[in-house]
């Protein structure tokens, strides 16, 4: 349980320049001044990060984002006063508080207020932004627990703040706003749907874009095993082949098959609510890779509302693996 010591020790840690682990509603944040280049560069250092990489401005309240920000669209006020504090960040063109090392060298940067009482205790008692990435090595699962904080990173982190389980369990939403439409980047914790809804019009996902943000890289929110997508109906028998041919294999069961006997090394069954899924996905993850799962086999949620970030969570687990 985080008290109010706990906070203003946190603070402190920030503004020596040092690294906070903190729970927001999506994932654990490895937190650092964002004013600092130095205490920025570290966040890199500890995660294996590439420094091209941009990282999140978390700040405390949307009235405070033209204090971070060049310039901000009609659209971009609407989404801040719609779903801040909540898992949606924008990209803006970067205001002059903002150092290019928490950029990748971009003179655009992703800002964000986190809905977790715990995180906007700490920012508000920091008095600034926090630059925070997900605090685990970089490609990897990212952390929902404090506990997965501290086995990943163990004391390369100065404080950590246990907030409990993260509500939402995957990444928050990235929308540029930088254009004449607004598009999103990453899905994440605020979908489609719901931008769509307040916006009034069709809001893009392109497949790419010319500005970098976090979780584009090729392979990434991998575990140790392997994972192999494939349709919901070949789940048990490629899983199986698998086994049989003397791999461990772990399985992400869809629901529709949910007591169906399998020969695997571990069985996860997923939730049927996609909000439960992505609360999950990552502890599932872990899991498998806990239980010994060289090769984890699963399918695609239909990508509707929150099954779209799923979807692209395990496109990216199943992508390329990173050196880093």
């Amino acid at each position: 349980m985080v008290i109010a010591s706990d906070i203003e020790m946190a603070a402190g840690v920030l503004r020596a320049g040092g690294l906070v682990a903190l729970p927001t509603e999506t994932v654990y944040g490895l937190g650092a001044n964002a004013e600092d280049p130095v205490a920025v560069a570290r966040i890199f250092q500890v995660k294996g990060r590439p420094p091209s990489h941009p990282l999140i401005v978390h700040i405390a309240a949307a009235e405070q984002l033209d204090d971070w920000v060049a310039e901000v669209p009609p659209a971009a006020r609407l989404l801040a006063e719609r779903f801040w504090p909540g898992p949606l960040t924008l990209v803006l063109r970067r205001g002059h508080r903002v150092p290019l090392e928490a950029t990748g060298g971009l003179e655009t940067v992703a800002v964000r207020v986190p809905d977790h009482p715990v995180a906007l205790a700490l920012l508000k008692a920091f008095g600034g932004g926090v630059t925070a990435p997900s605090a685990n090595r970089f490609g990897s699962v990212s952390p929902t627990t404090a506990d997965h904080v501290r086995a990943e990173l163990g004391n390369a982190v100065d404080f950590v703040l246990d907030g409990g389980s993260c509500e939402v369990g995957v990444e928050s939403t990235i929308v540029d706003v930088t254009g004449e439409m607004p598009s999103i980047l990453r899905p994440g914790g605020v979908t489609r749907e719901d931008l769509e809804a307040v916006l009034g019009h069709p809001v893009a996902v392109p497949s790419t874009s010319g500005v970098r943000v976090p979780g584009q890289h090729p392979s990434h929110y991998a575990p140790r095993a392997r994972v192999v997508l494939v349709e919901p109906e070949r789940v048990v028998t490629e899983a199986e082949t698998a086994q049989e041919l003397g791999q461990q294999v772990g399985i992400l069961l869809p629901p529709s098959l949910a007591g169906a006997e399998v020969k695997a090394r571990a069985v996860v069954v997923v939730p049927g609510s996609l909000a439960a899924y992505a609360h999950g996905l990552y502890g599932f993850l872990r899991e498998l890779d806990r239980q010994g799962c060289d090769l984890i086999v699963a399918s695609l949620p239909v990508e509707e509302e929150l099954g779209l970030a799923i979807a692209n969570r395990l496109r990216r687990a199943a992508g390329p693996r990173t050196s880093a």
